[in-house]
Formats: C-alpha cells, structure tokens, sequence
C-alpha cells in the first residue's frame, strides 16, 4: 500500500492482464456481524483485509467474541449467541458505516434485552455522515439509544445498564430515501429479538396456545419494517436478505416497502461461508478495459473472483459499461473485458442500481463522445464526503463540464486534446475518488494526474494502486526517473531510498549489481579464477545469471529471488567474486539492460555512478553529490564504528581518494557529473536536509 502523501501517475497508455480481486466489503462486514450474533462458530473464507473489515474486527473481539485469523484471508469467528458477555465498550469505528449501522441497531436491541452500556464512535467524517433516521427507528421499538454530540449524527451512546421493554407490535418505520444501510441494520438486528415477544393478550391468542417467554420458543407475532420514501441503493438490501437466508432467517418482502421478520427467526451458523469479490472494486477494471487498448500479445483485462451470477447488485456496472460501449463476457467466477465503441458512447442513467459503481462512470465520462447525465445518486451526499460535489471539482481540474444538482450530475469531456489539464486529484480521504481517477491517466492529452493521500483507498482496496501498475503500461519514456549519482561514500544510497519512499517510486541500488552476479555465481558453484573464465562459454554461463536474477530494494534491504540477502552481500567472499566477474564484457551489458528494466510504474530512484550519464540519460531529474572526500571518509569511519568494525580514519581517507581517481579515469563510464545535472553539496547537510532538497527540485519539475 502507498502510505504517501501523493501518488504522481504519469500518462498510461495500454492496458492489458489478469487481476484477482480482493473481498466485497459489504459482504465481509455483513458476514461478520451475522457470525458474531450466532450461536457456534463460523469460518469465514476470503474476508477483505481493509479499514472497515479492520474495526469490525476490532469491535467483535471487544464485544467478547472469539476472533481467530486461519491464515491468508481467512477467520474463525465464534458468536456471542445473541448475548452480551461484555457489558460495556467504547467501540471506535473509524469512517466504516458497515460497521457503525449495523452494529448501532444490533447492540441496541441487545442492550434493551440483556442490559449494557456502549460508546459509538467514528473519524470526524462519520460524525457528519447522518444516522437519525435509524435511530429515531429504534427508539420507537423503546431502545434506549442517544447522541453523544449532535442529534442525528454519531457518536452515540447505546444502553444505559438497564433493560428495556421492545414494542414490537407495531410495524417498524424507517425512511429508506438517504442510506440503504439503516434498513439493512435493522434487518440484519431484528432477528435477535424474534422471539422476545411481549405476550399477546388472551383475546388475540392464536389457536395453537399463548406466546412463550423470553426463554423459551416462540410463537409470538412478526415483527413489520415499513420503509417511508423510495428505497435506493435496492441491491444492497438484497445482499443483506441473501446473506440473512444462508445464516437461516428467511425474510420476507411486500415489493420495497414492507419487510417482514417471522416470529421465531433466530441465527444458525452456515459453518463456512466465502464472501465473493467487490463488485465495486471490480468497476474501475471493467472501465479500464474500456478505455484503454491492449499491449501487443494480450487482449484485454480479465477479473477474477467475481462474474455475472454474483449477488452484489454492483455487478450490473458491466451493464452500464457495454451501453457505453465496452466488450464484456463472463462466466460464473470472472469477467473479461476488451474495448469495444471509440470514443465511449455518452449515456443518461438512473443509478439507483450501483450507487457506489456509478462514481466509476462519472470518469468513463470524459472518455465518451457528448454529456453523461448520472441520476437517482442523492446517496452520494451522504457518504465518505459528498460524493457529488467531489466528483464535479476534481473532473473540472481535468477540463471537463460539469453540471450538478440534489440527486444528479452531467459530465462533457474537455473538446480536444489540448484542453485536458494536468490535475491535482483531492480524495477528501474517499477511496472511490481515489481508485476512480487513476483511470484519468489515461486521458488524451497524454499529461499526468496527481492522487493524494492514495492510502485512502486501505478502506476497501489497499493493494489497489499496485493492482493496477500490474496491468498497464505508460507511454513510451513516460515513467519518470531520478537519478541520484555520485562519488563513494557520499550518501547516495540512503537519500535515494529515501527520496523513493516519499515519492512510493522503486529504488534501484546499482552499486550492489556485481556482488548479487557475484553471489549467484558462488551458489551456482561457477569457479571464478582468471583462468576459469578464460574457458569457452564459462564467462557465458556467468553472464546469463544476470538475466535469471529477480532483484528488489526495499526498506534499505536486497531482496534476490525473495530472499533477504543483505547481509549476504557484505561478505568478503562476494567482494572477491563480484570483482571477478565485473571484468566480463557481457556481464556489463547484460547489467545495462536489468537496470534499465527497474523503471517501472509508478517511478524510479536510482542511485549509482553513471546513472544519469549512460544507464538513464533521459531522466527527469539528475542531482550529483559533492561531498568532499574529508566528509566521505568521516560518515562511513562512523558507519564502520557503529557496525563494530574498527577502522583508522587516514587510511579510509586515502582509500576514497584513490578509488575516486579510479573512477574518474576509468574508460567505461568515467565518473562525472551528467550536463544536466544539479549539483547538491550534501557536506553540512543532514539527511532530511538533502531529501528535501531533491523533492524540491523534483517538485518544480511538475506540472500541477
């Protein structure tokens, strides 16, 4: 996950592989409520690994159930059988309203039976994210619930250590016109109390006997939810139902206005349970293959994990996606999608269907000949920010016309290619803004767009970003490089890793290329001796491991064929070999090409000796160190010293200054500043100072 401040995304062009998506979010809070309120335990496969799933998880375990994580995506939960072993909590619930609803009507009907006293509480963006509706719909049934703030809105306290009597007699009304959530948490809480019935009196008795008590089998009433107002965001309530019938309550509906409970409902563990792919998630990958054309040899993007029998109503994004003129096929557990209409087909649709998906489209927007009108989506207000005006300001940063209104937005493309602008995306911490304006890389104008804060998406998709770098590929020479160059010593490691880790760009570490050829060679038993390389083909065995090394720098550390191989390299034994093999011709060019193949989305750092000069000529940015050799010899007598390698400082001295003259007189490459390249006296500077020096630079350099 990119844990930046900014994720920069140069001009993309092609588009084209396989991608595995990771669990629905609405589904993996769902399902993890369910198995929390049943009695015995549930195992649950493919839970999404995000924010929300996160403090649910978090809110279960301090309500007292056994939470066991299995392995890879998969939990045992053990349920509190409609009980409250915990009788009070301060649950935090982050910006996750899956889990704040939900869990606010669950405990609320469980506090007015068994007693308790709870703490809701969520970001500063779930304290403005409106909740009154459900709770005025709860204190008509007599639970004892009230706000901590201001009225309507989180946080809210729960119970008050006493029980209270229900009145579930009278059917139940819950306005369904500003969040589908506040029906879906009374669905999915109503089933607790089913059969807690006040006893019916003697008249209304039905003919097989009286009502039982609390604890025993009921017979008594149904419990009745009218919804006042047009029901949006329908699909959703009808994952909820599929999911409440696997855990056995069978709920029953009168078109979307009458839901009804029957009396005796109560949970039973499924034992296992597989929570399928986001259909949301999978929007930005369907739109991705309808905006973009595919690289030589691949046809398409491919989903997988989710497919056209999915019961997420956000599947029907696809349907959407083909009027604007994608290619789409599927099958039970996957989707595979080719561009199809060029340019894209503007389209009017009621979005009732895919609240969430349909943000996906406001982005196909500027990819389609004419004005797209997006209706029905008023819940788009109300959620992780007003979703509405968000979209219309980023999409105008872009050069596109945007009309809104309450419940409605229209998207025009920017006419010609010279009028998309360079953009700044704000993501108001929304990961669906996030996620859906990567596509505008994509854009026409071939000019880059800037996302902040991309650790937002952690939400519902952390992987996202690199989830999408796998699968396309920026114009040519697009992807940007840094090159960091200069003498030993002088620190040019650590500023590039560094500078990398702000910027979320790989970092590439060329000074270790011959000792990783040469520590291969060793665990390949390839004898390195000068008259062992003169051998016909030896010197050929040796440059072909270049070719077989998978190589990563990350968190100051070598990765080789995913082993850590750090420490490794340090070895006098790799030193021997890595001089060995830098006499080979072949090794040298075959060097050439790997490091070459490390700029990658979304950037490069690359530090070394001639990487602005032969490896990466073309860089954005080059900064060469000067440091004088007196400080070089200083910082690595200190490095030494603190490693327990004790060293005398003059005889470091003199080293530095030989191996410079080496450097600058050796035939290949000479060391030297590229022409283009910004000079940076890093002497009195600590590292922080140096760092921000780049990334200033580095910042001038952009366009936003």
């Amino acid at each position: 996950m990119f844990n930046t401040a900014f994720l920069d995304l140069p001009p993309l062009a092609h588009a084209g592989g396989e991608v595995t998506l990771p669990g629905s979010k609405s589904i993996s809070n769902r399902v993890l409520l369910l198995a929390a309120l049943c009695e015995g335990t549930t195992t649950v496969h493919d839970l999404l690994d995000s924010d929300d799933t996160r403090v649910m998880l978090q809110a279960l375990k301090q309500l007292g159930c056994a939470v066991t994580p299995l392995g890879g995506n998969t939990w045992q939960i053990t349920g509190l059988a409609a009980h409250l072993p915990v009788k009070q909590a301060n649950l935090f619930l982050g910006n996750a309203g899956t889990a704040m609803r939900p869990l606010t009507a669950a405990l609320s009907l469980l506090t007015a039976v068994h007693g308790g006293a709870f703490a809701l509480s969520g970001v500063p963006r779930m304290h403005e994210r409106p909740i009154g509706d459900l709770v005025e719909a709860l204190q008509q049934l007599g639970c004892p619930v009230s706000y901590g703030a201001q009225t309507g809105y989180p946080p809210l306290q729960i119970g008050n250590g006493q029980t209270a009597a229900l009145n579930l007699d009278e059917p139940i009304r819950v306005r369904g016109d500003v969040s589908s959530q506040f029906l879906t948490a009374l669905l999915l809480a109503l089933p607790l109390v089913a059969t807690h019935h006040t006893p019916t009196p003697p008249q209304a008795l039905p003919p097989e006997g009286p009502a039982q008590s609390l604890d025993g089998p009921a017979t008594g009433q149904d419990i009745h939810i009218d919804v006042v107002g047009e029901l949006i965001s329908k699909p959703y309530i009808d994952i909820t139902l599929k999911l409440l019938a696997r855990f056995g309550v069978d709920v029953k509906r009168d078109g979307w206005e009458r839901f009804t409970i029957p009396a005796g409902s109560s949970y039973r563990s499924p034992g296992d349970i597989h929570v399928e792919a986001d259909a949301s998630s999978a929007s930005y990958f369907i739109a991705l293959g309808a905006i973009s054309s595919s690289p030589e040899g691949q046809k398409g993007i491919k989903i997988r994990g989710v497919g056209a029998d999915s019961i997420q109503g956000d599947i029907r994004f696809a349907d959407a996606a083909a009027l604007m003129g994608a290619n789409i096929t599927s099958g039970p557990n996957w989707l595979h999608i080719t561009q199809g209409s060029w340019p894209l087909k503007a389209i009017a649709l009621d979005c009732n269907h895919i609240p969430d998906a349909a943000m996906t489209l406001a982005v196909m927007a500027l990819y389609a000949e004419g004005t797209t009108t997006l209706t029905n989506i008023a819940s788009w207000r109300v959620k992780e920010t007003d979703r509405i005006a968000a979209m219309a300001c980023e999409l105008r940063k872009l050069g596109a016309s945007v009309q809104e209104g309450p419940d409605w937005i229209s998207i025009t493309p920017p006419p010609l290619r010279s009028d998309w602008s360079p953009a700044c995306i704000h993501t108001y911490d929304d990961h669906r803004v996030a996620m859906c304006f990567s596509l505008a890389a994509f854009n026409p104008g071939k000019v880059p767009v800037r996302i902040e804060d991309p650790k937002c998406v952690a939400k519902t998709f952390p992987d996202y970003f690199e989830c999408l770098f796998s699968v396309v590929k920026a114009s040519p020479g697009a992807v940007p490089v840094i090159c960091i160059d200069g003498p030993t010593a002088s620190g040019k490691g650590t500023l590039a890793s560094e500078v990398a880790a702000r910027l979320g760009y790989h970092v590439l570490d060329s000074g270790v290329l011959y000792r990783l050829v040469g520590l291969c060679a060793l665990r390949a038993g390839l004898p390195l001796q000068a008259a062992d390389l003169a051998q016909p083909g030896h010197a050929t065995r040796i440059t072909a491991l270049v070719s077989t090394m998978d190589v990563k720098f990350h968190g100051g550390r070598v990765w080789l064929q995913e082993e850590d191989v750090t420490d490794a390299l340090r070895a006098e034994s790799t030193g021997m070999a890595a001089s060995a093999v830098s006499a080979i011709g072949g090794v040298r060019s075959a060097l050439l090409a790997l490091q070459r193949r490390f700029r990658q989305l979304p950037g490069l750092v690359a530090d070394g000796r001639d990487m602005g000069t032969v490896i990466f000529p073309d860089a954005a940015l080059k900064v060469f160190l000067t440091a004088s050799a007196e400080t070089r010899a200083q910082r690595r007598h200190q490095q030494l010293l603190d490693r327990g390698e004790p060293v005398i400082i003059e005889d470091l001295l003199r080293a530095l200054k030989a191996r410079d003259a080496q450097d600058m007189s050796r035939q290949h490459a000479p060391l030297r500043p590229a022409e283009d390249a910004l000079l940076l006296d890093n002497s009195a500077q600590s590292i922080d100072e140096s760092v921000t020096q780049v990334l200033d630079w580095w910042q001038r350099k952009q366009p936003f």
